[in-house]
């Protein structure tokens, strides 16, 4: 499934926002400080809420004072989260899971938390999940086995605090089945900061199947790429070698002392190079290769400014791997500054955000009829964006 609206009050500069109809492949298009890093925290809020909970995602993005720093300045109310998800197949079922959370005696507690499925395109939702400060009922029936609201089975539970998530303490039990998607779904989620000083010193040998988040386990990561999926990392390399002159090989090579190094071969040379000795872009775009072709995709995947070190002659095709993964069942967001990554992008695709009077609004592009009449007429988005059609996202 994937998300198909967002809606956020009082969480940072999102006051009071909505997204409809957001696509698979959503690109996020803004100035500096209008809060394109601050959307992508929601979904890393709610993974690590998910994880561990409310009182520790908060105080990763807020020290000490996290729920007071997270709620939108001169601000009163609860931070509040809605998320509807559409699922893919057959059915295509509106999933919409609500989450309100507020502060009692200077700590944080999940006021409201909501999960509920609408069977059909019209008609009421049915309620799987309902808590209220760690207390609430939730429904212990299949989907496919109920025909009828009334033979839903509700449990009583209580958690062992109020912030705690209740689609993190029930999704331990397979008797919870509504709860548990969500709840998987949401713990591979991946918000990508990669870091290029992460990825190059030598790693310990160790096991990785997927790209961590600052990416210090891309040699391990090619290791088992190597190993297990040959032909998908033979597609990396090739990819690479076709969009880094020179590069005819990479390796990662365990040693003795316990370590993997992340070797590459230059044709012009007899040695290969060190990881720490190769440029910056070459890293940044073998790791944005690992991602892209991970085989098992995340849900949902958050990069932000994927055009950094690299050239700008490559963005329009990694722009397209991107949008080529999202298909393959991992909505993408980006956030982009660049022109040429944008040009890449269509219509439907793209969002942007806009700072006004301390807080900031999302305008869809496809929503602007004369953004829209310009690229009916053939024009790109890039060169849009670039000649100011996007108010308040001055590329500048």
């Amino acid at each position: 499934m994937h998300i198909e609206y967002l809606k956020l009050k009082n969480f940072r500069a999102f006051q009071d926002v909505e997204m409809r109809n957001i696509p698979r492949f959503c690109v996020l298009v803004g100035a500096n400080g209008t809060g394109k890093s601050t959307l992508f925290s929601v979904f890393g809020f709610l993974r690590d809420a998910m994880t561990a909970n409310v009182t520790t995602a908060l105080a990763k993005l807020g020290g000490s004072r996290g729920f007071q720093e997270v709620r939108s300045r001169d601000s009163r109310g609860p931070i509040e989260i809605e998320l509807k998800f559409r699922e893919e197949g057959r059915k295509k079922r509106l999933i919409t899971y609500s989450l309100v959370i507020n502060e009692m005696n200077g700590r944080p507690i999940v006021e409201k938390e909501i999960l509920q499925y609408r069977r059909g395109q019209t008609g009421k939702p049915w309620r799987f999940l309902d808590f209220s400060e760690g207390k609430g009922v939730a429904v212990t029936n299949e989907m496919e086995a109920v025909e009828d609201e009334g033979q839903l089975k509700r449990e009583e539970q209580t958690l062992k605090s109020s912030d705690i998530l209740a689609i993190k303490g029930l999704a331990q039990f397979e008797k919870f089945p509504a709860v548990v998607a969500l709840g998987n779904l949401i713990e591979r989620w991946h918000v990508s900061d990669f870091h290029i000083s992460r990825a190059r010193p030598e790693q310990e040998i160790g096991y990785a199947e997927h790209l961590s988040r600052e990416g210090e386990n891309l040699s391990q990561v090619i290791e088992y790429l190597y190993h297990h999926h040959r032909r998908i990392f033979d597609v990396i390399i090739e990819k690479l070698k076709q969009r880094v002159p020179g590069v005819t090989k990479v390796e990662s090579k365990p040693t003795e002392e316990g370590r993997i190094l992340l070797k590459f071969q230059d044709g012009a040379f007899e040695d290969p190079f060190l990881a720490r000795y190769v440029s910056d872009g070459t890293i940044k775009m073998l790791a944005y290769l690992v991602l892209l072709y991970d085989p098992e995709p995340h849900p949902l995947l958050c990069v932000e400014e994927p055009e950094n070190q690299l050239y700008h002659s490559l963005l329009w095709e990694l722009a397209e791997e991107f949008r080529a993964y999202s298909e393959r069942g991992g909505q993408v967001f980006v956030s982009t500054h660049s022109p040429d990554f944008l040009n890449a992008v269509q219509l439907d695709e793209v969002f942007w955000l806009e700072k006004s009077k301390g807080y900031t609004k999302v305008h869809r592009a496809m929503d602007d009829e004369q953004i829209a009449a310009y690229m009916r007429d053939g024009d790109q988005m890039g060169f849009l964006w670039k000649q100011g059609f996007f108010l308040g996202a001055d590329p500048q």
